[in-house]
């Protein structure tokens, strides 16, 4: 575009080039209006999200009613970024226009060759349909419109698709929404912590209006919606800390037809519109998966005796029934492996053991159960719970006696290799390993004990 405006400052007299300015400005702010005015249907669709503030008017609620190697970077993995020159048919955009999209139109139509307003596809979802020379001898990048049906395409004037679509620049307007879906598969309900002293809050649901908002650096969040941004910064996140307060950060994460540049992006620890300049975690994915949540600031306790690391590095023994607040749970540097962090309950002190939630490359075997299987080393929970003291150091020693619970034999002895109930409703567990056979009465506490 720069181009074209001094190619026409060159060649036009000065009134005429005064007119010609004064009709732009006189149509960039028509656009501008019509823009803002025009409520299109595809805003209503599932990518939008907004905080809790946005004032949604009766003619909104109107609207809507109609519509294994090393460790990798987990961000570089699962959020790769395409140049123009790798993308395949199938990725999807959303048209973004920013102010300055407003005065050249980005898209023409397939049917007639004319230009497109951008102004009338905003919001509208352009998938990717590849690249062909057109009929007047210029490359040509091809979508289909989802909203509509309609196929479009960008044309390339001043030079070929090759030596243009490794550059930067990509297609304007397009908000890359790959981006968005794996961060709402990966990363929705994930914990953070805040890493500004400014975020943002919606003001309207049917415009891009919002005001900053102050909030405390290191403030936990929550991960409560993720929709699309900008073109720049296309992936939304929502997030709500402990007093239920909702705020945003629009963010590159791939930047995938970001337009950013490479040096652009080598701070991303501090530039706000990165994931990471934005929020703190200690690994971007855990504190989303379910399977660690259950174990992540959960008491638990060890079933055998195991050994793990104490504060100072040193390898230590620690005995069945051991007690622990997992504090934190980290990546390891093996792909099946993570590291919890754990606080003594009795002692305060603090361990870390390497654990994994695949049966898969375990470390040791202790009574026929994998040791860093989390589910067979831990249990969850207070273990002594409801557990009257007498039955306690009985179960820390590996004994049962008359009046234990099916819950109080597991712990002191495991689980059994085989149960049978008999006419009578005499329950039985039998123990290879110990030749124990365990009997309970119907209410399933423990009537005797005997050897094969």
């Amino acid at each position: 575009m720069q181009t074209e405006f001094q190619s026409i400052h060159r060649s036009m007299p000065s009134d005429s080039l005064h007119n010609a300015l004064s009709i732009m400005i006189k149509n960039y702010f028509t656009a501008i209006a019509l823009l803002f005015a025009v409520t299109s249907l595809t805003a209503q669709n599932s990518y939008f999200v907004h905080t809790k503030n946005a004032i949604v008017n009766e003619a909104d609620e109107q609207a809507s009613g109609h519509e294994e190697e090393e460790q990798k970077d987990p961000i570089k993995e699962y959020f790769k970024n395409y140049s123009l020159c790798d993308w395949v048919e199938g990725m999807r955009f959303m048209v973004i226009p920013e102010k300055y999209d407003l005065i050249v139109n980005t898209f023409r139509s397939a049917e007639n060759n004319k230009e497109v307003s951008n102004g009338s596809l905003r919001h509208k979802i352009m998938v990717y349909k590849g690249n062909s020379i057109g009929d007047n001898g210029h490359s040509r990048i091809y979508f289909h419109c989802e909203d509509n049906n309609k196929d479009y395409y960008y044309e390339l004037t001043g030079s070929s698709f090759e030596s243009y679509c490794g550059g930067k620049m990509g297609v304007p307007t397009l908000a890359y929404l790959g981006d968005v879906d794996t961060a709402r598969v990966r990363l929705k309900d994930a914990v953070w912590h805040t890493k500004l002293s400014t975020y943002y809050i919606d003001t309207s649901v049917n415009s891009d209006g919002r005001e900053e908002v102050k909030v405390k650096k290191g403030e936990e969040v929550k991960v409560v919606a993720i929709g699309v941004g900008t073109r720049r910064y296309p992936v939304k996140f929502i997030v709500e800390d402990k007093k239920g307060n909702q705020f945003f950060m629009d963010v590159a994460i791939s930047r995938t037809n970001s337009g950013m540049r490479d040096d652009e992006f080598e701070a991303a620890d501090v530039i706000p519109h990165t994931l990471r300049g934005a929020f703190d975690f200690e690994d971007l994915f855990l504190s989303s998966n379910s399977e660690y949540k259950k174990y992540l600031k959960q008491q638990v306790y060890t079933k055998y005796k195991t050994k793990m690391l104490n504060s100072k590095g040193e390898e230590v023994s620690v005995v069945k029934f051991s007690r622990f607040i997992v504090t934190n749970i980290k990546q390891s540097e093996k792909s099946n492996y993570v590291e919890f962090g754990l606080q003594s309950v009795k002692t305060q002190e603090t361990y870390t053991k390497l654990v994994t939630f695949s049966h898969q490359d375990v470390i040791g075997n202790i009574d026929g159960n994998d040791e860093a299987y989390v589910k067979d080393l831990f249990g969850v929970g207070d273990i002594w719970k409801n557990i009257p003291e007498s039955h306690r150091d009985l179960i820390s020693k590996g004994k049962v006696a008359k009046g234990f619970t099916r819950n109080e034999v597991e712990l002191s002895l495991g689980k059994p290799d085989r149960t049978a109930v008999n006419s009578q409703g005499i329950e039985t567990w039998t123990y290879n390993s110990s030749m124990k056979i365990i009997q309970f009465n119907k209410a399933g506490k423990v009537i005797g004990e005997r050897r094969i």
